[in-house]
């Protein structure tokens, strides 16, 4: 049997919770940005080239960007696991430093003490917590958002992981968010061609439900459901639920970040495939949508399966992907630009008033069908980049035909959960048969 007793002293919190604290921290990034770039003016006046102060600065705005969003945890920490997905579109002259920050933001974050640890697990489980366990490491093997993952061996002998929430969890999240929002343009340097100011908005409507545990162990189970003996996928079995601690089965596989840094082709095509499968067929077999995606949410195991954790963040689809988004892609595809206009006009994505052709719809929409015009496509962080650095170019006409679109509110989050997921598919650089998943699972798509 473990010791139970706290091994850490008194260190911090795990979550600052403090307002002016959490808020002052937030506040540093434009502040040190801006005293950076007034800095970089002056070496450039003692002889250094603008590309060595260039890539100084996005060093050193990346450094700070994953101290400040990382140590945090709560709605910072959430905010750029959200931007992590979109790294692959980040230009390859300033890439490097942003995608290592990012990256680290999918799983790293400070610990909590295991005294606050055993505090909580005695208000969700009793104080009796511990004749639960035959062993429980107090030892963190992930951190995340709004709470740390410990491994542990279930009184039955099974191996199980106990998500734990931080205290204070709530109010963190609800003040991040809110001082977020307020310097939301600051963002859009790091991800070009993402709207920053949208993100965070679903994130703040989100909140209650990434805070609320028996929800996602209610998901969870669902999902289990629907993929239980799948051979391809396997999502880890619910043991106990309270509203801040949820125990899973323990499952052991590679995480995606590894496969993206060191996977061989093979391996990250493999990935790649059942990550779009997942995406497009768990709205027809699950009718939720997982809505979490960045790659420390999937591993994959021994065996060849994607394993798939952390379904705080659902969408409920009773109906699946609605018919009209396979329909317009199919257009888009296929070059019917009246037909597609009348759809999208019908349908609520076109604002009030546009004078938008069919002709600059169309050459908006379809090159982001490209993936689907062959039997199988290479995502590339080029092909992300081109596409963002396309829709993103104030000066461009595509940036004003998407000014000009709308997203209807039930689709907001179908969206941005697509192009994460293609966001991850690009850092895999995975090669994948996308059209022929998408003509399976996706209604209205195939002729």
């Amino acid at each position: 049997m473990t010791d139970f007793r706290d091994r850490t002293g008194d260190r911090e919190p795990a979550l600052p919770r403090r307002g002016a604290a959490r808020t002052a921290k937030l506040a540093s990034l434009p502040l040190g940005i801006a005293g950076r770039a007034v800095g970089g003016w002056g070496k450039r006046l003692t002889g250094q080239s603008a590309d060595q102060v260039s890539a100084t600065l996005s060093a050193k705005a990346a450094e700070q960007l994953f101290e400040v969003l990382g140590t945090l945890k709560g709605g910072a920490m959430k905010f750029g696991q959200a931007l992590s997905v979109f790294e692959a579109a980040v230009p390859d002259d300033m890439a490097k430093p942003y995608r290592e920050a990012l990256t680290k933001l999918q799983s790293a974050a400070p610990p909590m003490p295991a005294r606050q640890t055993h505090r909580v697990l005695a208000e969700q489980l009793g104080r009796s917590w511990s004749g639960r366990f035959a062993h429980f490491d107090d030892e963190p093997a992930a951190s995340a958002s709004i709470g740390q993952v410990h491994r542990a061996t279930w009184h039955d002998g099974r191996e199980v992981a106990v998500k734990v929430q931080y205290p204070g969890a709530d109010a963190a999240l609800r003040s991040d968010l809110r001082q977020l929002q307020r310097f939301s343009r600051l963002f859009q340097a790091f991800v070009p061609g993402t709207d920053v100011k949208p993100l965070l908005s679903e994130l703040a409507e989100r909140m209650d439900e990434e805070l609320d545990y028996l929800s996602e162990a209610d998901n969870q189970r669902a999902f289990a459901k629907a993929f239980e003996g799948d051979p391809a996928f396997l999502i880890p079995r619910v043991v106990a639920s309270a509203p801040k601690v949820v125990v899973t089965e323990w499952v052991t596989g590679t995480p995606l970040a590894r496969i993206i840094s060191d996977g061989d082709q093979e391996t990250r095509n493999l990935a790649g495939r059942l990550l779009a499968e997942f995406h497009y067929s768990s709205p027809a077999r699950v009718h939720l949508l997982h809505s979490d995606p960045h790659p420390g949410n999937f591993m994959l195991t021994e065996d060849g399966r994607l394993c798939v954790i952390d379904f705080g963040g659902v969408a409920k689809l009773p109906h699946g992907i609605p018919r009209h988004l396979g329909e317009m892609t199919r257009l888009a595809l296929d070059g019917h630009s009246g037909e597609l206009m009348q759809l999208l006009r019908g349908n609520g994505f076109v604002r009030e008033g546009s004078e938008l052709s069919s002709d600059e719809v169309l050459r908006y929409l379809a090159p982001f069908t490209e993936p689907l015009a062959t039997p199988t496509f290479h995502f590339t962080r080029r092909w992300m980049q081109r596409q963002a650095g396309r829709v993103g170019d104030t000066r461009g006409t595509d940036f004003h035909v998407g000014r000009s679109l709308n997203l209807p509110p039930e689709y907001l989050m179908i969206h941005r959960v697509t192009a994460g997921s293609t966001g991850i598919l690009c850092q895999l650089d995975a090669e994948i048969p996308a059209r022929g998943i998408v003509e399976r699972w996706q209604p209205g798509f195939a002729t």
